[in-house]
């Protein structure tokens, strides 16, 4: 994972203007609704607490500090010689991207920003993506090479795709995964129909599964949600770092364009796509994307004990596009034998 994070070194030697640069670019990032993490280098040590102070007492026992205040949180770690990306890790749930100002010997992807003196890039670290003379126009220069880096880490993402079974079927009197139509299962067909667009297909949920589908992995609806949420979480927390396509069981004409649509929704700055159908007064959550960096909005609202799946459309991470009039037929959902 450490090799597909979304990080973009600012390199040079001092008085190169990196600061200024990432001031320029963070701010038009932010602007555009992505949310941005920004590393500053210290090269001669960090100084961030007063000797004497009971958080810094307990930072030299050795143990790792987080200080809290109303609005803000700050945390003083021992990184013990890990490598830069393996920090930046857990970051990459968080944030769209991350800039990191300065670590010109540091091996992830850089700009290199020429100082006055004309010093070069140094060769240990690999040559940089680009490298910019004072004469440009810097910010201009690294808009794109930033939007292809946010495209191409989205695209290298695992997506996966989950299939959730298990309702009470109260109206339809059977389970409807189990409904054959075509002399397929609804579950067979969503799941042979979604496989054509992710890597990997997953079952969450309670409830019988044909012999013939059993090499399919299984998952148990998450504990401390209800409906369809517990699946969701469900699939995300069995797979952290994958993103997903999630497919209810009872919307048995969902076909291979709508997952290669749902697909083609995935931009930076949006953490989910839940559609919206002509003339509905709410979203699709059930036939929708999910990136692995929604898991934390979804485990939020589930901890506030709101498991209302158009809740989540509230975030403003979440897309809603119209459905392209040629796949609504797609996210028809049957409840009932008069719905078949």
């Amino acid at each position: 994972m450490a090799d597909h994070l979304p990080i973009l070194g600012i390199s040079g030697w001092s008085g190169s203007g990196k600061t200024t640069l990432i001031e320029q670019i963070a701010g038009d990032l932010l602007a555009r609704g992505l949310k941005v993490a920004i590393l500053k280098h210290y090269a001669h040590g960090l100084e961030v607490d007063r000797p004497g102070k009971d958080s810094d007492k307990f930072f030299n026992l050795g143990a790792d500090v987080l200080v809290h205040g109303e609005d803000q949180i700050f945390f003083r770690g021992h990184h013990d010689g890990v490598r830069l990306k393996e920090l930046l890790a857990p970051l990459a749930g968080r944030y769209d991207l991350i800039l990191v100002e300065g670590h010109k010997r540091s091996d992830i992807p850089k700009v290199w920003l020429e100082s006055d003196d004309g010093r070069a890039p140094l060769e240990e670290a690999g040559p940089p993506l680009l490298v910019l003379s004072r004469d440009v126009d810097r910010p201009a220069a690294v808009k794109p090479l930033i939007d292809k880096l946010l495209t191409d880490r989205i695209a290298a993402e695992p997506l996966y795709g989950c299939v959730l079974i298990g309702g009470k079927s109260t109206r339809m009197g059977t389970p409807k995964h189990l409904i054959e139509t075509g002399g397929k299962t609804w579950l067979a067909r969503t799941i042979e129909n979604m496989a054509q667009t992710v890597s990997q297909v997953v079952i969450s949920g309670a409830g019988e599964v044909p012999p013939e589908l059993s090499d399919y992995i299984r998952l148990p609806d998450a504990p401390d949600a209800r409906g369809p949420m517990s699946g969701l979480l469900s699939m995300m927390r069995w797979a952290p770092r994958a993103s997903w396509l999630a497919a209810a069981c009872d919307m048995p004409d969902a076909t291979p364009e709508a997952f290669a649509w749902l697909a083609s929704t995935r931009t930076p700055g949006k953490w989910a796509t839940m559609p919206q159908l002509a003339g509905a007064k709410g979203v699709e959550p059930l036939l929708a994307y999910y990136n692995f960096r929604f898991a934390n909005l979804i485990e939020a609202q589930s901890a506030a004990e709101n498991h209302r799946l158009n809740d989540l459309a509230k975030n403003a991470e979440v897309s809603t596009p119209p459905v392209p009039t040629e796949l609504t037929k797609s996210w028809r959902n049957a409840n009932s034998p008069q719905d078949i």
